[in-house]
């Protein structure tokens, strides 16, 4: 029995669903609130960036991890030219055709994981926002050309919400990254707030380490708030997915204030049950929110 173009497509969209679901976590019910299309789109996305994280997150030595992240780049053009090998790909290339996406963000993304595997540090805030951009704003300037917009400044407030987003993660996993040997934090910040490394490694809680936490806290804030600009410019049919994924890591950002940044213990994180409310609240109120 032949199996038809469309036939693989399906195939290959319910593939990375199935991948989404399991391993999404806070994003999945944000694009539970999109229409069909973005939402299976976004799937595809997600799965293409799982497969890039998997690979710098797996135990091959980097040289291994860098040549797999250049075989995914090339996989990446030849299915791009017509030419998928495997089902992610098969559905990122028909999503990259449909919504006329600049294929080099992709390349950017797995810029961004490659850096994981040299970069251990970042001296400065703003050469961790290069990172921030490669591997958080990257993917909203891909999710707004599925979502849809109409303004410009739509790019800026997606790169905005990435960084605020990222930095809530470097925040809630310190722990876990100290032990893999990433440090995310400026350099320029621990000294700053004296606050050493050999600290961070020992999960030393003291009155530098609170300053510090509050100050990068206060500074994720910032980026929330530039990011929300956002709502008032993605399409109406589109725009609850972004207020759900705002409002769950802001909510996230908040739960590690109120725990006194308690990271060296249990993973601080949302129940599903939260998720679930926090989802129904800002669908419903995202339709109140003035179209630009």
């Amino acid at each position: 029995m032949t199996v038809t173009k469309e036939q693989s497509l399906k195939e290959a969209y319910l593939y990375c669903h199935v991948l989404t679901k399991r391993e999404a976590r806070n994003f999945y019910f944000a694009f539970l609130t999109l229409p069909k299309q973005q939402r299976f789109s976004i799937y595809a996305v997600y799965a293409f960036a799982r497969i890039a994280d998997d690979i710098a997150d797996g135990e091959n030595s980097t040289d291994q991890k860098k040549f797999l992240l250049n075989q995914l780049r090339l996989d990446l053009h030849s299915a791009i030219s017509g030419h998928a090998s495997g089902l992610v790909l098969l559905a990122l290339a028909d999503v990259i055709a449909n919504f006329n996406i600049d294929s080099k963000l992709f390349d950017q993304l797995i810029d961004g994981v490659e850096m994981d595997l040299v970069d251990k540090r970042y001296r400065t805030f703003d050469d961790l926002c290069v990172y921030c951009y490669h591997v958080a704003s990257v993917i909203g300037l891909i999710s707004i050309e599925i979502f849809g917009y109409r303004d410009e400044r739509a790019k800026q407030a997606a790169k905005d919400l990435g960084i605020a987003m990222q930095i809530t993660n470097i925040l809630r996993d310190l722990q876990e990254d100290m032990l893999t040997g990433r440090v995310y934090l400026p350099l320029e910040d621990l000294e700053f707030y004296a606050y050493s490394e050999k600290e961070l490694a020992n999960s030393i809680t003291n009155k530098n380490f609170y300053e510090l936490m509050r100050f990068e806290t206060s500074r994720a804030r910032r980026f929330y708030d530039s990011g929300s600009e956002l709502f008032q410019y993605i399409d109406p049919r589109s725009r609850a997915c972004v207020s759900v994924l705002h409002g769950l890591y802001l909510r996230l950002l908040n739960r590690l204030e109120n725990r006194n940044f308690q990271v060296f213990g249990e993973k601080i994180k949302l129940s599903s049950r939260e998720k679930i409310m926090v989802m129904i609240k800002l669908w419903i109120t995202s339709f109140l929110i003035k179209y630009r």
